[in-house]
């Protein structure tokens, strides 16, 4: 891969790849995530397959290596035309890995921003695919707990819904977090928002949101923040205009608030079958003879293709093209390694996103600089000012005193930048002129830069952008925190570059702190991200908090919070007049990265206000506790210094207790 960036290729391998995996030949990546790196390989037959390592760190873990192999044995389990299949695992190895077949496609999600929803027989034919693998999952005891656009791949001959490493056993016995939601926001369902409670009818609560967007291009309860969202799912009713009338009617009683109203995925699946049946007679000839539902998806689907990426052919064999027609290698990385995050433009975060439309904005001033003095107050994150490390926010003068990569680590980090930022200008798609330029350093900054060319109207700039940051972040955690932990990079900068004008931050954030690699626009308040004494907890931050975690700290963190919290509510049964016993279906913990708190939130909602103010005092002490001690155990490491405890009841919350911590003496008693 040049400097200048590549799409669609595989990217060469990091030195000390392996060159093999159990019977795969390895000849590149094809990306890397929070629990490993997916390597690109060549079965002994010319397969090309997909070869997840897991990091050593996870490895290491009893705990999660008893997971993998839960998890490989369960997938070993589901075989259906609409999975993907596991090929081999091997839970046992020093650090564990498993193999699936490469499926060429984009995600439903990179199809419908590219191009649009799904119409005619094709619509139909997407619906009874994934409701055939849903039930599928669902006969062997599966639950797939994460349906969502960014995991249908739609290859030339089909929808296939990704499987592995989100699918649990419907008996419970799958690892479970305490005190964390797990699902994305808009594809969860409202006995999940209620209790917590997950299984088969949640899947098909999301199966009908996916069809319904697949349909009509939107979410059927909109876009925002989180507990907007939610409140939408557990009480408002759908948006499906524009979804055909005869798929309305399955899809309508597939939303129904209360699990044991919706079909299951086989009778939906059926009733898709005898829907898409009609639809065939009208594109097919009449004399036309099908036995299988496969055959029908297969003469009906119409989903525009593209060039399949090159892959090196393994070193000694002689080259030869490789068969297929589209694929967006952000597919593989996003459903088995969580490559790309779907970031979008109204959801805000950790990160500071600066105005780019340099087109119409005035020349940039000689530091290269257009913003107020209070955004460029915001452009510097807390924890840089705190460390006393950076003289002022990144700026046009700071990228030019960059430098190109020096040393292994480093060329590491610029080639997979540059390879992952490839990757998302195929996922963008045609309505974008994106392009990775090039990735420059900053050590004494400690500042990673990538600078890029972006075409597009205000909308579009602020998604792509927003997106960027995203992948940026992740792709640096992965590769500097795992990887090259000696490096002593923490922060990376976004530069647009136009022709006519100075190059232009657009985007700074402390990718250590920010553990989720949250990112959005500003909120146009001119605020610094660190309040100090006066800070206030807040809507955005509560429904960031309610966003499923994957960081290890954080969930042991609020997994032990949430136990102790629930100990000791239920222990004040009599003082707090709870006539039952709670769990954490009622009182729950959760982290909003870009305002380092930790929240705590009841919703049981039946006590009165003394009874109320008497459980937050108890719960700030306990959360003021659990983060003193991390931080004690952490060091700087550990991003959150603040704790927030909120009641929610209906449409309303109401923040309670909130304070910053310092030692255990100055928690609350």
């Amino acid at each position: 891969m040049s400097e200048t960036g590549s799409s669609g290729r595989v990217q060469p391998a990091h030195a000390g790849d392996p060159s093999r995996i159990g019977p795969y030949r390895i000849i590149g990546r094809l990306g890397a995530g929070g629990m490993g790196t997916v390597h690109a390989g060549v079965a002994p037959d010319g397969m090309r397959v997909a070869v997840k390592v897991i990091h050593p760190a996870q490895a290491q873990e009893p705990e999660f290596r008893a997971r993998f192999r839960r998890e490989v044995e369960l997938s070993s389990r589901v075989t259906d035309a609409y999975l993907i299949p596991l090929l081999a695992a091997d839970a046992n190895a020093e650090n564990p890995w498993l193999a699936t077949a490469y499926v060429p496609g984009p995600t439903l999600n990179q199809h419908v921003l590219a191009r649009g929803p799904l119409t005619g027989a094709s619509l139909y034919a997407f619906a009874a695919a994934t409701a055939q693998a849903l039930a599928a999952v669902h006969a062997v005891g599966v639950v797939h707990r994460d349906v969502k656009p960014q995991n249908v791949i739609l290859t030339p001959s089909g929808p296939r819904v990704l499987d592995f490493g989100i699918a649990h056993a419907a008996d419970g016995t799958s690892v479970t977090r305490t005190g964390v939601m797990t699902g994305t926001p808009g594809w969860i369902s409202p006995e999940q928002y209620r209790t917590g409670a997950t299984g088969p009818a949640g899947d098909m609560f999301a199966w009908a949101a996916l069809t319904a967007y697949a349909g009509t291009g939107r979410t059927p309860f909109g876009n925002g923040a989180p507990d907007v969202v939610a409140f939408r799912v557990m009480s408002g009713d759908p948006d499906l205009e524009g979804l055909p009338a005869p798929l309305r009617g399955i899809v309508q009683r597939a939303l129904a608030k209360e699990a044991g109203d919706r079909p299951t995925a086989a009778d939906a699946a059926q009733e898709c079958v005898e829907l898409l049946a009609s639809q065939v007679t009208q594109v097919v000839r009449a004399d036309t003879l099908f036995t299988r539902a496969e055959d029908m998806v297969t003469a009906v689907w119409d989903i525009p293709t593209g060039n399949d990426p090159v892959w090196p052919p393994p070193v000694g064999r002689p080259r030869r093209p490789w068969a297929g027609m589209v694929v967006v290698a952000a597919a593989v990385i996003g459903g088995l390694a969580g490559g790309v995050v779907a970031l979008m433009p109204d959801k805000t975060g950790g990160g500071s996103h600066r105005t780019s439309n340099t087109a119409s904005a005035p020349p940039a001033s000689p530091t290269g600089s257009t913003q107020s003095p209070a955004a460029s107050a915001k452009a510097t994150t807390a924890a840089q000012r705190k460390q006393g490390t950076i003289d002022g926010p990144a700026s046009a003068e700071s990228w030019a005193e960059a430098r190109t990569a020096q040393g292994a680590g480093e060329h590491d980090v610029a080639r997979a930048v540059l390879h992952d930022q490839g990757v998302l200008v195929q996922e963008l798609g045609d309505g974008f002129d994106f392009s990775p330029k090039a990735v420059r350093f900053h050590a004494s900054r400690r500042e990673v830069y990538l600078s890029y060319r972006l075409s597009s109207d205000e909308q579009g700039t602020m998604y792509a952008e927003t997106e960027v940051a995203g992948l940026m972040c992740q792709t640096l955690r992965d590769v500097v925190l795992r990887l090259h932990p000696d490096l002593p990079y923490r922060s990376y900068v976004m530069v647009k570059e136009a022709s006519g004008h100075d190059p232009q931050v657009t985007w700074d954030d402390d990718f250590l702190a920010n553990t989720q690699c949250t990112s959005a626009a500003d909120n146009d308040t001119g605020q610094a991200s660190d309040a100090g004494q006066n800070w206030e907890p807040d809507q955005q931050g509560l429904g960031e908090a309610m966003i499923p975690s994957t960081d290890r700290d954080e969930i042991k963190v609020a997994d032990g919070a949430a136990r102790r919290i629930v100990e000791r509510t239920n222990a004040m049964s009599t003082t707090l007049g709870t006539d039952r016993l709670l769990g954490n279906q009622d009182l729950k913990v959760g982290f909003d990265p870009g305002g380092s708190t930790m929240y705590v939130w009841s919703e049981y909602g039946t006590w009165n206000q003394k009874q109320v103010e008497t459980w937050a005092d108890m719960t700030a002490g306990e959360a003021c506790r659990a983060l003193v001690k991390q931080k004690d155990s952490a060091g700087d490491a550990w991003p959150y210094s603040r704790y927030a405890v909120a009641e929610i009841g209906g449409s309303s919350y109401m923040m309670i207790r909130w304070g910053t911590i310092g030692t255990l003496a100055d928690c609350p008693a």
